[in-house]
Parts: C-alpha cells; sequence; structure tokens
C-alpha cells in the first residue's frame, strides 16, 4: 500500500536498524512463529509504523497502528497469471489435502480505478466509520502499479491452492467488475462464500530506505455492522504462519518501518477486516517506493516465491482448523 490513500498511517520515526542476518534464511522452520523467533534471534529490522485496507498512498491521517510481537516492469511480469471464469467462479478442484477447503483471494485495488475516480471515491461505512469505497493504490518509481502487482501473486496464489485441492474465489480479477469492488463488498465476499481463510494482497509505498513486508491483523472491534471479535484469535494464527512462510521462503525481512520489526501489525481502521466474519489477514509484500524492494516486486520469479510463501502460510492454517 502506498501512503496517498485512505488505509494508510503517516510513517512514523524509524528506529535503528540492527545488524544483518548472518543465519541462511533457508534454516528457518517452516512454523511461522518459531521461524520468526529464529530470525530474531540473529538479528532482524527494527522499526515502527503503519499498514493498510486499500492499500494505496495516503493522505488522510487514520488511527495509528497498534505494532504487535512476534526499475522497471520486468518482461515476464504476468505471464504465469491463470484463466478464471469470472472472479467469485469455482474451478472444479482435484483431490487434495485442501479438498472442501474455501479461500478467497483479495487483489488490493483494481486496474480500472484510475478511469473511476468519482465511483472509488464514494463513502462506505466499514463500523467504525466512513471511508472512501477503495483507492488506486500506489507504483514503483518507473510506474508498475500495485493493482498489476497484486492481481498476478493473486493468480499465481491461486493456482497453487487450487493444485492442492481448495476451492478458491477472488474478489475481482482485473477487468471484472471493472472497478472496485468496494472494501465492504470485497469483505461481503468472503463471508458469502463461508471461506476457511481469506487474504489480502498488497504491496506499500513508503519512502526510500523503508523496506520489508509486514502483515496486518484485525484488532478487536465491535461498532456499527462491525464485530469482529470471534475471528481475532484464528486471523492472529492465520497471519503469523502467512508471516512465517512468506519471511522463509522470500528471503523478504520483516518492515524496518511498521510493527517494530516483528512483520505483524494490528489495525482497526480498514474495512476489510472490520467487516469479515472468516478468518483474514493482509499482506504488504514489500515497499514498491524503496529500489531494492522494487527489483524484487517487478520480477515474476521473485512474485512466484511470494505466492508460494503465502501459500504455505495458508495450508498450515487450514491443516489445522
Amino acid at each position: 500500500m502506498s501512503y496517498v490513500g485512505p488505509d494508510f498511517d503517516p510513517p512514523q520515526p524509524r528506529r535503528p536498524r540492527r545488524g544483518p542476518l548472518t543465519v541462511a534464511l533457508a534454516a528457518l522452520v517452516p512454523g511461522a512463529l518459531l521461524g520468526w523467533l529464529v530470525y530474531e534471534a540473529v538479528g532482524g529490522s527494527g522499526g515502527s509504523g503503519s499498514g493498510s485496507d486499500t492499500a494505496g498512498p495516503q493522505t488522510s491521517a487514520a488511527s495509528p497502528s497498534t505494532a504487535e510481537p512476534w526499475s522497471a516492469p520486468a518482461a515476464d511480469d504476468d505471464k504465469q497469471k491463470s484463466p478464471s471464469p469470472s472472479p467469485t467462479s469455482t474451478a472444479d478442484s482435484p483431490d487434495g489435502p485442501l479438498k472442501g477447503k474455501v479461500v478467497v483471494i483479495d487483489p488490493g485495488h483494481n486496474p480500472g480505478n484510475f478511469s473511476h475516480a468519482a465511483e472509488i471515491n464514494r463513502q462506505v461505512d466499514i463500523g467504525t466509520n466512513k471511508k472512501e469505497c477503495d483507492t488506486t493504490g500506489t507504483s514503483t518509481n518507473s510506474g508498475y502499479t500495485e493493482a498489476r502487482f497484486s492481481l498476478d501473486v493473486a493468480h499465481r496464489l491461486r493456482t497453487i491452492l487450487e493444485q492442492q485441492g481448495a476451492t478458491v474465489k477472488l474478489t475481482h480479477d482485473g477487468d471484472s467488475p471493472p472497478w472496485g469492488p468496494c472494501v465492504d463488498e470485497r469483505a461481503r465476499i468472503g463471508n458469502t462464500a463461508h471461506a476457511d481463510a481469506a487474504i489480502s494482497i498488497h504491496a506499500d509505498g513508503s519512502a526510500e530506505g523503508d523496506r520489508g513486508f509486514h502483515v496486518i491483523l484485525p484488532a478487536s472491534v465491535h461498532a456499527g455492522a462491525a464485530d469482529t471479535r470471534p475471528i481475532v484469535g484464528p486471523s492472529r494464527d492465520l497471519g503469523e504462519r502467512v508471516a512465517g512462510n512468506f519471511l522463509r521462503v522470500t528471503g523478504e525481512p520483516p518492515s524496518n518501518y511498521v510493527g517494530t520489526g516483528t512483520g505483524l501489525v494490528t489495525r482497526e481502521d480498514l474495512g476489510g477486516l472490520n467487516l469479515s466474519t472468516v478468518p483474514k489477514v493482509f499482506i504488504e509484500c514489500g515497499n514498491m517506493r524503496d529500489s531494492k524492494d522494487a527489483a524484487l516486486l517487478t520480477s515474476g520469479a521473485w512474485r512466484q516465491k511470494a505466492a508460494q510463501g503465502i501459500s504455505e502460510g495458508i495450508v498450515s492454517f487450514l491443516r489445522e482448523s
């Protein structure tokens, strides 16, 4: 997400970074929490800041986030995406360890949002307050958009999960619908599908030097149409597993500007989480405005690793649930 959309908080001062990681990431165990503890023991990044709902640049101030413990576009950009009849269609899932499980993938933003400013600026109720329906998202300095990134990772993730038998639904598929959907509808799609797990995929838009991933967890919210109390626990479990496996598979460090180096942040101002009735998290895969992260985010090979890391976190969660 980037700091010009409704779901971002202004960046906070960064803490000094620690020493470089000295143990090979491949040695980290797949378990999310244990994998993180090994990383922390050898020295990761530290800092504080914030994450997002409609992953896009923020211009309006939002409630401060709560940290929790724990370049040009590449030529191979969208080669691995798989076709889908519609955003919420169900593929014929083969027999596999995830047969019977439903996963909803929410690609942050929509490439068509740029042409539908009036529609995405409409206010929607997210329980705690009202905010824009959606935003355009951020991009790398050379123009590779977050919407394009998130959709590509979503396609790759869908393929991996369907190969293991899961029924996978997308909240949108780039051109269907042609913009949005609004953040409340994104949550509703997961709820209606009775998803066993839901994840929203984003990339951030902070300053150069701010890098790393973070996973956003739902806070305990009970206001208006929002009641996250039943999903706070399972969503934290899902988020920790996704974070640990993403770190292990991609080698991307936890954010050095939000989450105090843990890679986990809890927020109560995101409609996609507030209105969810199923276990759901957001992942900011990296910072598009940092040159090192941008080099990864624009690489098809790295995006495949990102999808693999996310999938392994989801699979771990579903097998235990």
